[in-house]
C-alpha cells in the first residue's frame, strides 16, 4: 500500500485482495479521515542576494574576531564601563516597551495552543433532571396512567472534524511561524532598547566631555580678563581689549549653560529607558575619554542569522506560504464525525445502569458547492500576501547590508577624521600661546587673542564631538550585526 502525506492510496492491490473489498474500503477511509494529506506548496525560505564582503570593512575588521561580550549578547560590555553596564542590566527588568513585547509574545504563543486544539476532539457533558406533567387532552395521548414523571439524564458529546486535507496543519504552522516571528521582534525590540541606552550615554558623557571642556575654557577667560583689566589699569591695554576679553568670557559661559539643557533631555531619556520616573533619576557628569574598541561585522552571510528583524522577515513568509495550504484546503469537503453516549432514566436510583445507557454515532460530508468566487478570491490574496512577505523579506535583508554599511563607514571616516582634528587641536593650542605671548609683548592686540581663542575652543569641541559621534557609530555597528543575537535562539514553540 502506497502512503503520500499520510493518505492512502490504493495501489497495491495484492494489500488490497487480502483485506477484502468491503474491509479494504472501510481502512482506506479511516486511515484518510485520521491521517489525511497536507495541501498547499512546500516552504522554501525565500532567497536573497548576499555579497561576499563588506565594501567599507578595513583590514582591521577582517583581521578581527568577535569579542567574547558580543557573543555572550551583552555587547556592551565591550565599552567596559560599570555605569552602562549597570544601567543596561536594568532595562530587561524594568522597561516598560520590552514588557509589552512580551506579552505580545506570550499572546502570539497561546494563539499556537488555541489553534493546535482544533486537531483533537471536542468533548462536553452534562446533567439535566426534569418532571413532566402531560395534557390529557393532547393529540394521540394513549398512556392515561403516565401524566405525570421524571427524567434523568448525564450524556456525553463527542465532536471531531478530521483533519483529512491539512487545513488545521497548515493553519498550526502559520501560527507558529507567526509566534517565532514575534520572538524574534521581541529580540529586535530588546536589541534596539538597549543600543538606543547606549547611545543615548555616550551623548550625555559627550556632553559632560563638553561641559568639562567649556568650564575650563571659562576660567582660563577669567584669567585672560583679570590679565587685560591689569594691563588697562597699567596704560598698556585699551578698554576694547577688555570688552572683547569680557564678551569672549560671558559667549562662552553661555555655551556651557546651554550644554545642561540638552544634557538633562539625555538623562530624562535614559530614566525611562531604564523604567525609573526622570524627577528621581540622575546621573552624576562623568567624561568620554577613551575611543571605540573594534568591531568586527563578521561575514556578510552570517548577517541573515544574526538580525532579529530578518529572522522575524523569513517567519512571516513562512506563515503566508502555509495560508496558502489553508485558502487551498478550503475546496476540498469537510467531515464531521459525531457521537452521544450517557445515561437517561426516569428514577435517579436507576440512572447510571446497564439498561439506562444510551448512544449516537454519526457523520457528516460537506462541500461547498457554489461561492462566486469566494475561494479563488482567498487564493489569491493568499498569494499575494506570500509575495509581498517575500518582497518585505529580501528589502530588510537590503536595509540590513545597507545599516552594517554605513557604520563601517561612519567608523572608518570619523577615525581618521579625529587623527587629523587632533593635529588641528594642537596647532590651535600653539597658535593660542603664540598670541598670548605676542599680546603680553605688547606685539599683537587683543584681537588676535580672541580670534585664536575661538578657533582653539571651536576644535576642541569638534574633537569632543568626533569621539561622542565614534561611539555612537560603534553601537549602531553592534546593533547592525544583531548584537549578539542568533536565529538559534528562536524558541521551537
Amino acid at each position: 500500500m502506497q502512503t503520500i502525506h499520510g493518505a492512502v492510496i490504493p495501489g497495491d492491490r495484492a494489500a488490497t485482495n487480502r483485506l477484502g473489498p468491503r474491509h479494504s474500503g472501510v481502512f482506506g477511509v479511516a486511515v484518510l479521515l485520521l491521517g489525511g494529506c497536507t495541501v498547499g506548496p512546500k516552504y522554501l525560505p525565500p532567497r536573497a542576494e548576499v555579497p561576499s564582503d563588506y565594501k567599507e570593512a578595513g583590514s582591521d575588521f577582517k583581521q578581527a574576531q568577535p569579542s567574547d561580550q558580543i557573543a555572550k549578547g551583552k555587547w556592551w560590555e565591550i565599552y567596559n564601563d560599570p555605569q552602562l553596564n549597570l544601567l543596561e542590566a536594568r532595562i530587561s527588568v524594568s522597561n516598560q516597551t520590552l514588557q509589552a513585547q512580551q506579552s505580545q509574545f506570550i499572546e502570539a504563543r497561546a494563539a499556537v495552543r488555541i489553534v493546535g486544539s482544533q486537531l483533537y476532539p471536542t468533548v462536553s457533558g452534562s446533567v439535566s433532571a426534569s418532571r413532566t406533567g402531560q395534557s390529557q387532552n393532547r393529540a394521540l395521548f394513549s398512556n392515561p396512567k403516565r401524566q405525570v414523571y421524571n427524567d434523568f439524564a448525564l450524556p456525553i458529546d463527542v465532536s471531531y472534524e478530521p483533519d483529512v486535507w491539512g487545513r488545521v496543519r497548515r493553519s498550526i504552522e502559520a501560527s507558529r511561524s507567526q509566534a517565532q516571528a514575534s520572538a524574534a521582534d521581541l529580540a529586535s525590540v530588546d536589541l534596539s532598547l538597549h543600543a538606543e541606552l547606549a547611545i543615548d550615554y555616550f551623548e550625555l558623557r559627550g556632553l559632560d566631555s563638553q561641559k568639562q571642556l567649556l568650564d575650563s575654557t571659562v576660567e582660563a577667560y577669567e584669567r585672560a580678563l583679570q590679565l587685560t583689566q591689569s594691563r588697562y589699569q597699567g596704560g598698556v591695554a585699551s578698554a576694547v581689549d577688555v570688552a572683547q576679553a569680557q564678551t569672549q568670557l560671558e559667549t562662552t559661559r553661555a555655551l556651557a549653560t546651554d550644554v545642561e539643557v540638552n544634557r538633562a533631555a539625555f538623562e530624562h531619556a535614559i530614566a525611562v529607558l531604564v523604567g525609573q520616573p526622570a524627577s528621581t533619576f540622575s546621573l552624576q557628569p562623568l567624561s568620554l575619554m577613551t575611543p571605540p574598541p573594534p568591531t568586527p561585522p563578521g561575514v556578510p552571510s552570517d548577517l541573515l542569522e544574526r538580525r532579529p528583524d530578518i529572522a522575524a522577515a523569513e517567519r512571516r513568509v513562512q506563515a503566508a506560504n502555509a495560508q496558502i495550504g489553508v485558502a487551498r484546503a478550503a475546496y476540498f469537503p469537510r467531515f464531521t464525525l459525531t457521537g452521544v453516549g450517557g445515561f437517561e432514566s426516569s428514577a435517579l436510583s436507576t440512572l447510571i445502569q446497564g439498561p439506562s445507557g444510551l448512544w449516537v454515532l454519526g457523520g457528516t460530508a460537506a462541500q461547498l458547492i457554489f461561492d462566486a468566487g469566494q475561494r479563488r478570491g482567498v487564493s489569491e490574496q493568499a498569494r499575494a500576501a506570500f509575495d509581498q512577505s517575500v518582497a518585505s523579506y529580501r528589502q530588510t535583508v537590503l536595509v540590513g547590508f545597507q545599516e552594517v554599511e554605513d557604520s563601517l563607514s561612519a567608523l572608518r571616516v570619523l577615525q581618521q577624521e579625529a587623527q587629523t582634528q587632533a593635529g588641528a587641536v594642537a596647532a590651535a593650542e600653539h597658535s593660542l600661546e603664540l598670541s598670548n605671548n605676542r599680546y603680553k609683548g605688547g606685539v599683537a592686540n587683543y584681537l588676535e587673542v580672541t580670534t585664536a581663542q575661538s578657533v582653539a575652543l571651536s576644535d576642541e569641541v569638534t574633537a569632543v564631538n568626533l569621539l561622542k559621534r565614534r561611539m555612537t557609530s560603534s553601537v549602531l555597528l553592534i546593533k547592525s550585526i544583531g548584537g549578539g543575537w542568533n536565529v538559534s535562539q528562536i524558541p521551537a514553540i
